[in-house]
């Protein structure tokens, strides 16, 4: 999930939670040069300025998830593999799904930054095409790319969610396939790894492709066991596209 909304949510949310950041991974360096971070107006607690994640599909589009922003707000992005302040940032206007809810079946969970220049030196990512992804194998693998916390801890105060700002990557194991989600298993005991808070909108690669399968939305409260995410390959994520983006 979001940072901001991190509060709210666990006090209401007992088995899934909008999920945000990289657990059980390493650090992504430039495999990844076109995923990218929200930059936060103001600097968090702990000193990071990131709260979602989320990936240039053309030269002046980035994907990211609804529950990131408000339609029509004016945001930033950085692409830097570590970011500080006073790094550049691209700005843009946030434009979410008119449909976005938290219905189960489909929340329709998608936005885009459209920026105000196009981006340049930065290959921007692949699309699936329509239903390509209904009949993957249960061993496929994705590779979830994002800024959010790299550890969870468990001390007398709680569960503390660790932030660097960095950007991180790890594998995880198709878990299931629904017709809005794909479930990731992210489990450190079965050699797999996944996504935490401020990994929202971020994407889940297919294999070692370009093709951002899905896009990262909610999973448990501490981040151990499900990275649940938005499907792109379906008709209402494609008919959300279609006018920012020529599709596959």
């Amino acid at each position: 999930m979001g940072r901001i909304a991190i509060v709210a949510l666990l006090a209401t949310l007992v088995v899934a939670t909008q999920a945000g950041a990289i657990i059980n991974g390493t650090v992504d360096g430039n495999d990844h040069p076109n995923v990218g971070g929200l930059v936060s107006a103001t600097q968090y607690s702990d000193g990071t300025w990131l709260y979602c994640s989320g990936t240039l599909i053309s030269p002046t589009v980035f994907l990211t998830a609804a529950h990131c922003g408000t339609d029509g707000e004016r945001v930033g992005v950085t692409f830097d593999t570590t970011y500080v302040a006073g790094d550049q940032v691209y700005y843009g206007t946030f434009e979410a799904d008119s449909g976005y809810t938290k219905a189960q079946n489909d929340p329709h969970d998608i936005a885009v930054v459209v920026f105000d220049e196009a981006v340049t030196g930065i290959t921007p990512a692949l699309l699936p095409a329509a239903g390509s992804l209904s009949n993957l194998p249960k061993s496929q693998k994705f590779v979830s790319v994002g800024y959010g916390a790299y550890e969870v801890t468990n001390g007398p105060g709680g569960h503390q969610y660790l932030y660097d700002d960095v950007r991180m990557k790890a594998t995880g194991t198709l878990n299931a396939i629904n017709p809005a989600w794909l479930r990731i298993a992210m489990n450190r005991a079965t050699g797999n790894g996944g996504t935490c808070y401020g990994d929202s909108g971020g994407p889940n690669f297919l294999g070692n492709t370009n093709i951002v399968a899905s896009t990262t939305i909610t999973g448990d409260a501490v981040c151990r066991a499900t990275n649940v995410t938005y499907r792109l390959d379906t008709e209402s994520a494609r008919m959300f596209l279609a006018p920012y983006v020529t599709l596959p």
